[in-house]
């Protein structure tokens, strides 16, 4: 056992641990910002592997050595990804030479921008202008030089004429330099480029030992979580990638069918260069739409169909980036909605245009890291799309606010398809038992107390006539048997005793609820007497449930022997065994961890199982 810190160093470790992770963050993000010309490569080949893993794990069952399935499948990719921008360029080409044909179409559309001339806003726009004017041009007097001038003034010298401007004129250049020109904005692309091929090669002929050397360095201790991490890593990263290639080919081929029907022309090129565009989250979109929108308005006499390609567009896109996209990126991915936006804002800010395109699987990878290390378990909560609070745990703080219409949804949404039995015992009893600890603590004032039981207690009634799937059973067997449900102590007890007498009505016993008050426990005897066949329910709700569990149970035990008894201890989950030991001599004749439980319990009492007793081979009942 370690021995306990002096309060002055426990106060002090929360703050060095703190600072500490503030230094590894912005540091982490330090190193990602300067290092980003590697690391961008070094990304997009990442990506790469994931997609050609298959391939190349195909081609070497099929007998192809590593060495061949490598470079086959890289070339071939490569040489895929060039016919497809080959054919795109030269129908861009081809599209160019072809707007002079709609010269009219364009001079009328631009006449159309022009501000108007005449009517009230053709005057306002003329005033305008004229003072721009006005102000731009050198001030002068409306009347002759020499009217309006002093004596003096008149006699005074002319005033210097503006000096010549002097005009820089470059040598004529060679045809070397003109080309060094015209090549240099494509390097850096290129460059980029070849790193990346040569880091996706190197990648495919290690990955075995790549990976095993991530796990050296993770530790022999955390094979199996380190296994289990990378499993999950690549498997989010290859439905999302799948994912992505699905959607925005639907979006391409919609697109391109939508552009077929207005009619305009090259409807398949535009319908391929959205789908493609559109791998840049949230610009991509823009800039596909651009070149197709400024084509209609050349090609289209008229404002419909260059409209109807804009409606075409918005409304393709909010369909799919608002219902499409996080229904599949949520379920395959396991990232919130706002935490793509976030993300895709954080990585377009580090790395550019390659950061926003990279934004989901990167942040795919942290997510993991966060359920994996738990020291990242942050990134996890503030990522993933995993519910930040369960449903106990929403009710409970939506009733703290005083929020009883919130609340009441969570509620109705967790009973869709399930039982009342379940939403009792895995929300409200939850709930109760949060806001037991937090009274118990004296953490939680009366008014907000009382809201709470208050709102519970409508929700209760409300759910009267709520239909079990379940059949009723024990009752009609047995239709003396009266069920009798009491709380141990306090008003959560009193809240669990009803909805276990509401939830014992519906399977169709004769059931009898009393509050804490307005009842003694004698009056309460004194009401069972007559019933031989009587079962007796103590609810009770921990922290403090035994002690007036037992309590209740003693009295019981001692005025009625042999009255059957079930005390439900909603929510316990020690050992029942070593529980009900502590009733000693008054044990209970069930002890319920859950209102299902309880009602199971309270069937076999009532209706108890004929034993069977086999002689001779034979069974027979007892």
């Amino acid at each position: 056992m370690k021995p306990d810190l002096p309060p002055a160093r426990l106060a002090a470790r929360p703050k060095v641990s703190g600072d500490a992770g503030t230094i590894v963050l912005f540091g982490t993000i330090a190193a990602l910002y300067f290092a980003r010309e590697i690391l961008i490569p070094f990304a997009f080949a990442l990506i790469l592997t994931f997609l050609l893993t298959p391939v190349v794990a195909l081609l070497q069952r099929l007998r192809t050595g590593r060495a061949v399935s490598v470079l086959a499948t890289v070339l071939l990719s490569i040489a895929v990804l060039g016919g497809i921008g080959w054919i795109i360029a030269s129908q861009l080409v081809d599209v160019a030479n072809q707007l002079p044909l709609y010269r009219e179409n364009i001079h009328a559309k631009i006449d159309a921008f022009h501000l108007p001339v005449t009517g009230e806003l053709g005057k306002a726009a003329g005033s305008v202008q004229e003072i721009m004017r006005e102000l731009a041009s050198p001030a002068a007097s409306p009347a002759s030089p020499a009217q309006g001038r002093h004596p003096k003034q008149a006699n005074a010298p002319p005033a210097p004429t503006s000096p010549i401007p002097v005009r820089m004129v470059q040598p004529p250049s060679s045809g070397l330099a003109e080309l060094r020109d015209l090549g240099t904005p494509a390097l850096a692309p290129l460059e980029r480029a070849g790193f990346v091929v040569v880091f996706t090669v190197f990648m495919l002929f290690k990955r075995e030992d790549l990976r095993n050397r991530l796990l050296r360095l993770a530790g022999l201790g955390q094979l199996n979580l380190m296994t289990q991490a990378l499993d999950d890593a690549s498997g989010r990263v290859s439905r999302y990638l799948l994912m992505l290639f699905l959607v925005n080919a639907g979006f391409g081929t919609l697109f391109g069918f939508g552009l077929y029907l207005i009619g305009l022309p090259n409807a398949a090129l535009w319908g391929a260069v959205a789908g493609i565009l559109r791998i840049v989250p949230y610009v991509g979109t823009l800039v596909a739409a651009t070149l197709p929108l400024a084509l209609s308005l050349a090609v289209f006499d008229g404002w419909l169909r260059p409209l109807l390609v804009l409606l075409l567009v918005v409304g393709l896109e909010l369909i799919i980036a608002n219902f499409v996209e996080p229904w599949l990126y949520g379920v395959h991915v396991g990232i919130s909605s706002l935490a793509l936006l976030v993300a895709a804002v954080f990585w377009a800010a580090l790395w550019g245009p390659a950061g926003l395109i990279l934004s989901t699987p990167l942040t795919v990878c942290v997510v993991v890291l966060g359920r994996y290390v738990p020291q990242l378990a942050f990134l996890d909560i503030l990522l993933g799309d995993e519910p930040a609070l369960a449903a106990e745990a929403q009710i409970y703080q939506r009733l703290l606010a005083m929020d009883q219409l919130e609340a009441r949804s969570v509620v109705d949404r967790f009973l869709k398809g399930r039982p009342l039995v379940e939403l009792y015992d895995a929300v409200l009893i939850p709930a109760l038992g949060m806001a037991e600890q937090d009274r118990h603590k004296g953490a939680i004032d009366p008014a907000r107390e009382e809201f709470l039981f208050l709102s519970i207690n409508e929700m209760i009634a409300e759910f009267s006539e709520y239909e079990l799937p379940e059949s009723s059973i024990g009752a009609a067997e047995h239709p003396d048997a009266r069920i009798v449900c009491l709380p141990a102590h306090d008003r959560a007890d009193e809240i669990t005793a009803a909805m276990l007498a509401q939830i014992l009505e519906q399977k169709g016993f004769a059931t009898l609820s009393f509050p804490v008050v307005g009842h003694s426990l004698n009056e309460v005897l004194a009401m069972i007497e007559a019933g031989h066949g009587d079962v007796v329910c103590i609810s009770a709700l921990p922290p403090y449930a035994f002690a007036p569990a037992r309590a209740m149970c003693k009295q019981i035990r001692e005025r009625f022997p042999k009255l059957k008894i079930v005390v439900c201890v909603c929510g316990f989950s020690g050992d029942t065994h070593k529980a009900i030991t502590r009733f000693e001599r008054t044990q209970p004749d069930r002890l319920s961890t859950s209102l299902a439980e309880a009602v199971a319990h309270v069937q076999e009492l009532v209706s108890p199982k004929p034993e069977l007793v086999v002689l001779a081979g034979s069974m027979v009942e007892a």
